[in-house]
């Protein structure tokens, strides 16, 4: 079982100002990522995430101060894309007024959360079991605009005057979010069983 962190939030100690040192950090993290996947949390090392980015242990440190912050630029990325596909979701801006629309979009959504997923699926069980968890405030942001996101969704279905809003949007993403998660932990993404059942069961809980 992962630990939570206890030390103060993991970030970065520098962003990138120029096109050169933007591309070396893009380097650095598709080296992490690659590394991470392949030899996961207990043997990943910055030393190595370097030598495969080609670039010097100074130059790393100059961005990363340790692993730590590297996985939470990995997981970060990965946190990027679930709202990117919760934003998509939300573009429609149109209310659900049958069970066909019901259904379309609750596919939509479940179908761009598992693509999502899907990217890389063994660095993503790594990101869940092993990678230790950071403090709640390093995604803060993340936090309010995934609520925000799934609160939009579930208004779209339920309409703006359901006094159920908040709540039920609170208990769709964590339903999907609990099932992806164990999904992705067995390898089971891609099962179709899975999705209707989970497709059953929200749209169930949205026409009541």
């Amino acid at each position: 079982m992962k630990t939570r962190v206890p030390e103060s939030p993991i970030v970065m100690r520098r962003a990138p100002s120029q096109n050169r040192s933007r591309m070396m950090v893009s380097v650095i993290l598709e080296s992490a990522t690659r590394v991470l996947a392949e030899t996961g949390w207990s043997k990943f090392t910055t030393n190595q995430v370097a030598s495969i980015a080609g670039v010097s242990i100074g130059s790393l440190y100059q961005y990363y101060p340790n692993k730590l912050a590297l996985a939470e630029a990995i997981r970060q990325q990965h946190l990027e894309d679930i709202l990117q596909v919760l934003d998509a979701c939300n573009r429609q801006k149109t209310n659900v007024t049958n069970e066909l629309q019901l259904t379309d979009r609750v596919e939509g959504l479940i179908d761009g959360i598992v693509a999502v997923h899907l990217i890389n699926p063994n660095l993503h069980r790594i990101l869940l079991e092993e990678v230790p968890l950071s403090e709640r405030n390093v995604h803060q942001n993340f936090e309010l605009l995934y609520a925000n996101h799934y609160l939009n969704f579930t208004t779209q279905i339920l309409g703006e005057d359901s006094p159920r809003n908040k709540v039920v949007s609170k208990i769709l993403a964590s339903t999907i979010e609990g099932v992806m998660h164990n999904a992705a932990r067995h390898g089971e993404l891609k099962s179709s069983e899975i999705k209707q059942e989970l497709m059953l069961l929200i749209c169930s809980y949205l026409k009541n």
